[in-house]
């Protein structure tokens, strides 16, 4: 991933320059290995690159051939190299970025090559051909990678975007998270969305889906999407909690990366046999994977939490290097002004859950890894989230798990994004695959629903994320793909598992620097997303610091409970009474985030 900034429809762009650069520090930390701007007749294209694919040529902003085209692509393209052999007229490449096809793929599809990608992605394209020249700018289908559009009052005509709202905020007064799975077009002045799953509405109109769980296919399915993410240049690892999402990618991801050691090995060995050398000749197209000859996997928590005991024990069945990080309350309570400024949100459970991964990936990072793999998304997708069990109906659960999985760009992709971005650490989420999406998306809800106390025929609790359990279970070759203690483990939010008393510290130090008085007046403050909590208060008061502009607030989204199923307030896993560690007394709800 990178930071990328867009500007159209100057009247003089040259004399701009300075200033969009300017603009574009603010997204430094996101690219800190190259700093490219390009500028044409009325616009200015800025770029700053974490380079991961294409490593020695592939700087951006990107120029076609012919000259007439620049781009800025934050993001991966997974199937670049199909993509390029798909191309109908001759091209010529500069570099061996994965992101230099879209130049020829606009010149050949124009918008429509958006349903072409396989990738996590935001770019905005100039076509310098054309007077005025027309800025096109996408975001991937799900919203994995962050981008806002803007506008000044003071410049009509004139259109902004950037990867981060803090390279806008003194610019524009009007700012909008741009919307996924969408395309903006400057010659129509429209936006369009151009990504239509099968799932994606549900309406009247639109049957629930009755398809059974295809166990193999959904097993296959996230394997591919697994594999298709390790193409890097650079060292890569994988965030493990020790939870099911994370413990299956790793498992996936280390039985890849043994089958690429043991590949390389053999080439090795041919190689020395016929030439003497055991160095293999081969091209980034060839052999796109670069990694340690162990994946090496990575957790934070408080000293004893449950996420880390449960991360070594899925750590030593899976044979990865395991590095282990610990946190203090007081370390994580420094750090949150620092997380809600790369954040830009003031929703509560993403404060909450990125703070140990905006430590944790400073760590990483140290260690010169740019990127990781996660497991963000399995939860909207399967209706993992606790408080799914009171859902009224399946098609109830139905309807909110195609909403969380709309919404993941305000949530997890968010906290995903930015917390590691902020050190430039790339996360790749392969749940959200878009192949992986069509399969899991479409299977009856009433598979996904979920109890306390019910078991299947092999005497495996029918628990949440049961039918993914189920899928990995029993692999092919025999050799299990995660311990029974973990395959099996009940949920745990990022928030929670790091350690239960991450999130009662944060309440008591909100308690201490929010008066009763100030609380009382949150919503003549506030009349909007009025904070419901001190420490939601204490969040937007730090908010509001970093970012005052009406236009800032408008981009944040802070979660809802669902108080018609019962929910309640407090978003920690642990006020659902199903959680093992429940919080006891009144108030007591159903809810988990």
């Amino acid at each position: 991933m990178c930071g990328i900034l867009a500007i159209h429809g100057l009247d003089n762009p040259a004399s701009q320059r300075a200033h969009a650069i300017a603009m574009s520090k603010r997204l430094r930390h996101r690219g800190p290995d190259w700093s490219g701007c390009f500028v044409g007749k009325d616009s200015i294209l800025v770029h700053e690159r974490l380079a991961i694919v294409g490593v020695d040529t592939g700087a951006q902003p990107l120029v076609s051939d012919t000259e007439d085209l620049a781009l800025c692509v934050n993001g991966e393209i997974y199937n670049h190299v199909a993509l390029r052999k798909s191309l109908k007229l001759p091209h010529k490449f500069k570099t061996h970025s994965d992101c230099e096809v879209l130049l020829y793929l606009y010149a050949e599809h124009d918008t429509d090559m958006c349903n072409m990608l396989d990738g996590m992605f935001s770019f905005a394209l100039i076509d310098n051909s054309r007077t005025p020249s027309r800025i096109i700018a996408a975001r991937d289908p799900i919203g994995i990678t962050t981008l806002y559009q803007g506008w000044s009052s003071s410049q009509p005509g004139v259109v902004y975007f950037a990867s981060e709202l803090k390279a806008l905020v003194d610019d524009c007064d009007k700012i909008i998270s741009f919307p996924p799975g969408h395309v903006y077009d400057s010659a129509t002045d429209k936006t369009t969305r151009y990504f239509n799953p099968t799932w994606w509405d549900t309406d009247s109109t639109k049957p629930v889906p009755t398809t059974k769980a295809d166990l193999k296919l959904l097993r296959e399915t996230l394997e591919d999407a697994v594999r298709k993410r390790l193409m890097s240049e650079v060292p890569y690892g994988v965030l493990l909690s020790g939870g099911l999402d994370s413990s299956l990618i790793a498992s996936i991801a280390a039985r890849e990366t043994e089958k690429v050691a043991l590949d390389l090995a053999k080439r090795r060995q041919r190689h020395t046999l016929v030439n003497g050398s055991s160095t293999p000749t081969h091209g980034p197209e060839e052999y796109p994977i670069a990694s340690w000859p162990q994946l090496h996997s990575f957790s934070v928590g408080l000293p004893n939490s449950p996420d880390l005991l449960a991360a070594r024990k899925a750590a030593a069945f899976l044979g990865t290097i395991h590095h282990e990080y610990t946190f203090t309350v007081q370390e994580g309570l420094d750090a949150i002004e620092d997380v809600i400024y790369h954040l830009e949100t003031y929703d509560v459970t993403t404060c909450r859950a990125s703070t140990p991964m905006y430590l944790l990936s400073r760590k990483i990072k140290a260690m010169g890894v740019k990127m990781v793999l996660s497991g963000e998304g399995s939860d909207e997708i399967f209706a993992g989230y606790l408080y799914f069990h009171a859902a009224p109906t399946p098609e109830d659960l139905h309807v909110e798990c195609v909403k969380r999985v709309k919404n993941l760009h305000t949530s997890d992709c968010l906290r995903a994004n930015k917390s590691t971005m902020a050190w430039g650490l790339e996360a790749r989420v392969p749940f959200l695959d878009k192949a992986f999406l069509e399969v899991a998306m479409n299977i009856d809800p009433q598979e996904k629903t979920f109890g306390k106390k019910e078991f299947d025929e092999d005497g495996r609790p029918k628990m949440e994320k049961y039918i993914l359990r189920k899928a990995f279970d029993c692999a092919p070759d025999g050799k299990p793909y995660l311990p029974d203690g973990i395959l099996w483990r009940q949920k745990e939010q990022f928030s929670d598992g790091v350690g239960y008393s991450w999130i009662d510290g944060m309440k008591e130090h909100a308690e201490q620097v929010v008066s009763d008085d100030a609380f009382s007046k949150a919503a003549e403050r506030w009349p909007v997303d009025t904070p419901d909590t001190k420490e939601a208060y204490m969040i937007r008061e730090i908010f509001e610091r970093l970012f005052p502009s009406e236009a800032a607030a408008s981009t944040a989204v802070r979660w809802i409970p669902r108080s018609d199923w019962g929910c309640a307030t407090d978003p920690s896993g642990r006020s659902v009474a199903i959680h093992e560690a429940a919080y006891e007394g009144p108030g007591e709800g159903v809810n988990g985030a």
